[in-house]
C-alpha cells in the first residue's frame, strides 16, 4: 500500500478527520475503503503522539470503531441480505458533510444579523370611551374648514385698509345668549348658520367657543342621527335647545336660565 502524506491540521472531531482523508482520497463517502481509510487515520494519531499532541477521547473510540469495521469486513458474509459494516458510519459522515455545508451558507448571515433584537409591534387598544354628543373633535375639524373659507376671502379682497383702532372682543357671554336665542327663535340651528354670519375673526371664535360650552352643559343637543357615517364632519350639524333641565350641568360663564 502506498503511504500517503499529509499536513498534520487541527480537526474540530473525528468525523471531521475521516471527511478530510475522504476527500483527500476522492474516494465516495457511501462506498469508503474502510481498510485504506483506517490505516491513514491510524498514521494520524500516531503523527500527533510522536508530536506530543493531545488527542481527545473521542479520537482513540473513532480508531478502535474503524480497526471493528476492517475486521468486519474481512470476515466472510453468512447471509446475503446482511447490512454492510460501514453503513452506520456512511450515514453520519453524510450528516456532518451537510451540516459543515449548511455552517457555511448560515455564516455570512450570522456576521450580518448578530447582535440584532427584534421589536414586536405595538398594538394599540380601541377607546371604547367615545359619547357622541360631547365630542368635539369632529365640530373643530368643521370650524376649521370655515375659518379657512373665510381667510380665502379676505385674502381676495382688494381692501387693504386696516383701521387703527381694532373693534373690542365681545366675549363669550354674549355670544352664548345670542346662539340660544337664534336656536330658540328657529326652533333648530347649523353650526354654519350660528358662525357663519359673523364678521371679524375674534367674532367667529367667540360664537364657537359659545357652541363648544352650550354643548358642554347640554344646553344645546345635536339632533342629527349619531349612526349615519360623517354626521358629526359636517358644518351643517343641526343644534336644538335641552328642554330637560335636569341634565343641564352648570358652566364657567354666566348663563341665564331663561332666555328673553
Amino acid at each position: 500500500m502506498e503511504a500517503v502524506t499529509y499536513k498534520l491540521e487541527q480537526f474540530e472531531g473525528p468525523l471531521d478527520l475521516l471527511l478530510g482523508l475522504i476527500h483527500k482520497n476522492k474516494v465516495s463517502i457511501t462506498d469508503i475503503p474502510i481498510s485504506l481509510i483506517c490505516d491513514q487515520y491510524m498514521e494520524y494519531i500516531n503523527a500527533a503522539q510522536e508530536l506530543n499532541m493531545d488527542i481527545a477521547s473521542e479520537f482513540i473510540v473513532m480508531a478502535s470503531e474503524l480497526m471493528l469495521i476492517k475486521s468486519r469486513m474481512l470476515l466472510p458474509k453468512t447471509e446475503e441480505d446482511e447490512e454492510d459494516p460501514r453503513a452506520q458510519l456512511a450515514d453520519a459522515l453524510l450528516r456532518y458533510q451537510q451540516a459543515k455545508e449548511a455552517a457555511q451558507k448560515l455564516a455570512p448571515l450570522y456576521a450580518f444579523y448578530n447582535g440584532r433584537m427584534v421589536k414586536d409591534t405595538d398594538e394599540i387598544s380601541v377607546d371604547k370611551t367615545f359619547v357622541h354628543d360631547q365630542q368635539v373633535t369632529s365640530l373643530c375639524t368643521a370650524v376649521r374648514r370655515i375659518i379657512a373659507y373665510n381667510n380665502a376671502l379676505e385674502k381676495a379682497a382688494t381692501t387693504t385698509f386696516k383701521p387703527m383702532i381694532s373693534k373690542p372682543i365681545i366675549p363669550v357671554e354674549i355670544k352664548i345668549v345670542s346662539i340660544l336665542k337664534m336656536v330658540e327663535k328657529r326652533g333648530c340651528a347649523t353650526l354654519e348658520e350660528i358662525i357663519s354670519e359673523e364678521s371679524t375673526l375674534p367674532d367667529l371664535i367667540a360664537s364657537f367657543l359659545g357652541v363648544l360650552e352650550l354643548i358642554k352643559v347640554r344646553r344645546l343637543l345635536i339632533s342629527d342621527d349619531t349612526d349615519t357615517d360623517n354626521a358629526l364632519l359636517d358644518a351643517n350639524t343641526r343644534f336644538v335647545l335641552n328642554t330637560d333641565e335636569s341634565t343641564i350641568e352648570q358652566s364657567e360663564y354666566e348663563i341665564d336660565d331663561e332666555v328673553e
